[in-house]
């Protein structure tokens, strides 16, 4: 099977320039935390994908149909609703780390924060750096 088409893919865009036209002005400020946040724990420069997710690394997946294409290692979108944390692939069980986070909803790759006043910025490094091993462990992470 050829490669698939995602339909999320790099861009030139600046990240910058993204988090800073972000709205509301806090959650702007969320934002420039988790840019922060991501590179220290990551060790990769963000990279933004399609026009409103920025992420850091990236991995070739290859599924047992024959798909296959890039995405995203981990990364987070400012969302109008809440602020989306992508944890990829999604397919491990953190709950003893989730557990000490704070105040989020879950998704199958990501959680929902509103305010990162609801959660223990620690535990979220943590959860990220999981995350990564996790997914490394399936395909490689590599930066973007």
């Amino acid at each position: 099977m050829p490669r698939s088409e995602n339909k999320t893919v790099p861009t030139k865009a600046s990240v910058e320039r993204f988090l800073t036209a972000v709205q509301p002005a806090s959650k702007a400020q969320d934002a420039q935390v988790l840019d922060r946040l991501f590179r220290r724990t990551t060790g990769f420069e963000p990279v933004m994908w399609g026009p409103s997710m920025v992420g850091y690394g990236r991995y070739h997946y290859r599924y047992k149909s024959g798909r296959e294409g890039d995405f995203l290692a981990t990364g987070f979108s400012p969302r109008k609703a809440a602020l989306s944390i992508y944890i990829m692939p999604g397919y491990a069980d953190f709950g003893d780390i989730l557990s000490g986070l704070g105040k989020h909803k879950l998704g199958k790759s990501c959680l929902y924060v509103n305010k990162l006043a609801d959660i223990d910025l620690d535990v979220l490094s943590r959860l990220i750096r999981a995350g990564l091993d996790d997914l490394n462990r399936l395909w490689p992470v590599e930066p973007t």
